[in-house]
């Protein structure tokens, strides 16, 4: 072998397909160089690279498409979740225990159990279980036992002691599950009984799952008041390895100045954003409202940030060169962020704070003033459309907490796109499950029709809206000079779905050259997944494919 022949990059000729680019809309080959995409067309032009590639691929029919970007993850309680006790699903308070129970005997050697994943309002019996019942489920060891949402939790009584002050610490109640600063504590003591191997173990199982989902990036919203330092780095190391998909790191830690914004970047975090809370949940009752919430009158939940705070942080992330962020939920905590952006733009300019494309997180209570304030300030949606799916409708969460009204108004995804608002989805796993195609269906099936977007609108927001959420517009499609990071799937007819059928009827058109996706009707079944690469590299390959 020549020098000049070891030092090439490997080239791969996909063959036989249907390859979805914008870059040719009739595509069934493309060829990879090394990490990047060199070249997408037809089966006839293929043949003229045969020869000369290293490898070819017959594709038998798959599909190609851009690797998915989830936009909101939380890899290490991800992998907790998959690997450990989750309650997702469970149907009634009785099984959740006996969960619990089987848990904690299948475990003797934690000295913490972990769990998460309870709803009590999907349960029978519309009550959480008491202090009383985890103690006697886990014979008196400590459990922290995460809310769905992850803003709210249980603890048993053998966990509370190891928190010195905490029936002191806000958000404590004897026999409520702990919200707030209380919340915060406990979690802390908990995850501080992780090993590191525990910790490792976990952050690759998050990751593999991911990978063998087609997930080939994910943005991971760490901070103070969620995982720690030494876990966020432990994680963008073990992503370094280049083993499995991309992450890319957020730092939920309010800043001031220059020298707290450099310290963010010196993590390895591209921003001070992710879950930077503003308010908190729905379903915890704490995410920040206007008027109260319709089942707790009087309460409008918490708000933990205002909007000189936003001010100040956002002008600091901007004047650094980093991206801010916050997680909001709760039209009063939208407010006070999108005050507070503009306060910041008015102190270092309009076009600075619009190039550093800050992100806010849920979004889901936009009103016509704040959503009109996205699209002036160029804030990017981080939005999670599994929340929709699983808390929506008129007999959902979101309507027992706010009311049909109040709820039908949430997650405007179609309102969002109008205005050219830029949407990142994703799941905020382990709130609701790592799983593009789903996310896809929840948001061109939404609920609330006239908040529905097009399939294709919403693989975009999956694909290349991660991208350009962290400053990349080079990415996430498939198309000449664009990473190699793409995924093979199993599927059925591509077909174009849109909320407007005479939309939808030019577009199968083959005059429009719209490229089909997956049919992602409700009931019918998701693509399979058979390889992800990144940047190149394969990472995910099904099992006897």
């Amino acid at each position: 072998m020549s020098d000049s022949t070891a030092s090439r990059p490997r080239t791969l000729l996909l063959r036989g397909g249907e390859v979805h680019s914008p870059a040719d809309p009739f595509a069934t080959a493309m060829v990879v160089e090394g990490d990047s995409i060199a070249w997408i067309g037809t089966e006839g032009a293929a043949d003229s690279f045969a020869d000369g590639v290293d490898e070819t691929v017959h594709l038998e029919g798959a599909l190609v498409t851009p690797a998915f970007t989830d936009a909101h993850v939380h890899t290490t309680a991800t992998g907790l979740a998959l690997t450990g006790l989750d309650l997702s699903g469970t149907p009634t308070l009785t099984e959740a225990l006996a969960r619990i129970s089987a848990h904690a005997e299948a475990r003797p050697d934690d000295r913490v159990l972990l769990g998460t994943g309870w709803d009590a309002s999907a349960w029978p019996e519309q009550r959480h279980p008491s202090r009383a019942e985890l103690d006697a489920a886990t014979n008196g060891r400590p459990l922290y036992l995460t809310r769905v949402d992850v803003h709210s939790a249980l603890a048993t009584t053998a966990l509370l002691d190891l928190v010195p002050g905490i029936t002191a610490r806000e958000g404590y109640a004897p026999d409520a599950p702990l919200t707030g600063d209380a919340h915060h504590a406990v979690r802390e003591a908990a995850h501080a009984t992780l090993t590191a191997r525990q910790r490792t173990e976990a952050q690759r199982a998050a990751l593999a799952h991911a990978a063998s989902l087609g997930i080939g990036a994910v943005h991971e919203c760490a901070g103070p008041d969620i995982s720690g330092e030494d876990d966020l780095l432990a994680l963008l190391a073990l992503a370094a390895e280049g083993s499995g998909p991309r992450v890319y790191g957020y730092w939920a830690e309010l800043v001031t100045s220059a020298k707290e914004a450099a310290r963010i970047s010196e993590l390895g975090a591209l921003g001070a954003a992710g879950d930077l809370f503003a308010d908190g949940s729905l379903g915890s009752h704490t995410a920040h409202l206007c008027a109260p919430y319709a089942d707790a009158p009087g309460a409008k939940g918490s708000a933990q940030l205002d909007a000189a705070a936003v001010a100040a942080h956002v002008t600091a992330c901007t004047e650094a060169g980093i991206q801010a962020g916050f997680h909001a939920i709760g039209d009063a905590a939208i407010e006070a962020v999108t005050a507070g952006v503009r306060r910041a733009a008015d102190t270092v300019g309009l076009a600075r704070v619009r190039a550093a494309r800050h992100r806010v997180e849920h979004a889901e209570m936009l009103t016509g003033r704040t959503l009109d304030d996205f699209a002036e300030l160029a804030l990017t949606a981080s939005v999670q459309p599994a929340f929709d799916a699983a808390w929506g409708g008129e007999h959902g969460m979101y309507a027992r907490r706010l009311g049909a009204e109040r709820a039908r108004t949430l997650n405007p995804y179609a309102a969002l796109l109008r205005a050219g608002v830029p949407l990142a989805l994703g799941s905020d796993s382990p709130v609701t499950p790592l799983g593009p195609w789903e996310t896809i269906r929840a948001a061109a099936f939404h609920h609330t029709p006239e908040h529905r977007v097009s399939v294709r609108g919403a693989f975009t927001a999956h694909t290349r809206g991660g991208w350009r959420a962290i400053g990349r517009d080079d990415a996430g499609v498939l198309a000449p000079g664009a990473p190699a990071d793409y995924a093979l799937w199993r599927t059925g007819p591509l077909i174009v779905q849109t909320p407007d059928t005479r939309v939808a009827n030019w577009s199968t058109d083959p005059r429009s050259g719209t490229p089909g996706l997956p049919d992602l009707t409700p009931g019918s079944q998701v693509p399979v997944c058979l390889r992800t690469v990144v940047s190149g590299h394969t990472v995910y390959a099904r099992p006897d494919e």
